[in-house]
């Protein structure tokens, strides 16, 4: 396995993040612990979950995935020692007011909530999962300052915050001598690259980590075209999956091609672009089964040259940073 400092932190976390999504409506309680445990043993210690995961197609049982890492904690063996945990908070866990969002006492409770579930004492990154445009920054920071002097968290991080968002909070951290963010998870895959228009720019200004999600766009990114033909299409977990491989056909079809003749598989071909990208610490991997944990780890091994980049640019043209994109 290979480490690297999430963004300007020394805090060492393994180059692919453990997501957690899954545990609870797609892979059971004891398919979630061996794939921990077989992570783990490859070396990866960094996973990622949020309090919200784990509800089903009706939205009952939020929670159920924090809760299944949890009961795995309490084996013991080191295993919440050796991980580095990040959870995420911001969407309703009720329907009772503050029982979602950004306050203060939003934040507070999700806390409290996700410690119980997850049995432990601490979070290593507790990230807003979106901006809340209707809490003061002051707010946010003092409740974050808080609850690591209390010991109960000790990184903040982000997830869907826009560019401008990054630097609002950055600068109201700064002002009251506070570390702030340290990361930031947004969406980004060789389909979607627009946080090269101003987020990553940000990330790089501010020492963020770059946690992107998704990575494989929903299993577009994995070979579809391929099972599509075999028979063996699964779409992905996002209903519009389906409508991303449909519009995308060519190119996509163009890119399977491209990881052939490499003799590289899809999946690996698109984790080990991200791996290559400026200010990413670690694309998060969502596996079902330990048999997607396997191929995941391999695209460490997978070398991208300048010349497979620019036909990878080719065919998933990027951006340049804000303006010179579209202006000069």
């Amino acid at each position: 396995m290979e480490y690297t400092h999430l963004g300007r932190t020394g805090l060492t976390v393994s180059r692919l993040c453990l997501g957690t999504m899954n545990f609870g409506p797609h892979t059971e309680e004891p398919d979630a612990h061996l794939i921990m445990d077989n992570a783990h043993e490859r070396g990866i210690n960094f996973f990622d979950t949020a309090n919200g995961y784990g509800r089903d197609a009706e939205g009952n049982h939020k929670g159920r995935t924090e809760e299944i890492i949890g009961r795995w904690f309490a084996q013991g063996g080191g295993r919440r020692e050796r991980t580095v945990l990040a959870t995420k908070a911001y969407a309703p866990m009720g329907d009772w007011p503050n029982d979602g969002r950004l306050s203060a006492l939003a934040i507070r409770r999700a806390v409290e909530a996700s410690l119980r579930r997850l049995n432990t004492d601490h979070i290593d990154l507790f990230q807003m999962h979106h901006i809340d445009r209707d809490t003061p920054w002051e707010e946010i920071w003092q409740a974050m300052e808080v609850l690591v002097a209390q010991g109960k968290i000790i990184y903040v991080g982000s997830s869907n915050f826009g560019g401008w968002h990054i630097a609002q909070a950055q600068e109201a951290a700064r002002a009251r001598h506070f570390l702030g963010l340290v990361s930031e998870q947004s969406l980004y895959n060789l389909l979607d690259r627009t946080i090269e228009l101003e987020v990553v720019p940000a990330l790089q200004h501010y020492g963020l980590g770059l946690l992107p999600w998704s990575p494989l766009r929903s299993g577009v990114l994995s070979g579809a075209l391929r099972k599509e033909r075999e028979g063996g299409l699964v779409r992905g977990a996002l209903q519009h999956a389906g409508e991303i491989l449909d519009a995308n056909r060519d190119r996509i079809q163009a890119y399977e091609d491209l990881a052939d003749e490499i003799g590289e598989h899809p999946a690996d071909l698109a984790l080990a672009w991200l791996l290559s990208r400026p200010a990413v610490t670690a694309p998060i991997v969502g596996p079902r089964t330990l048999t997607h944990l396997d191929a995941a780890v391999h695209a460490l091994d997978v070398k991208l040259d300048d010349d497979l980049l620019a036909r990878l640019d080719d065919l998933f043209p990027g951006h340049k940073p804000a303006p010179e994109d579209y202006a000069w």
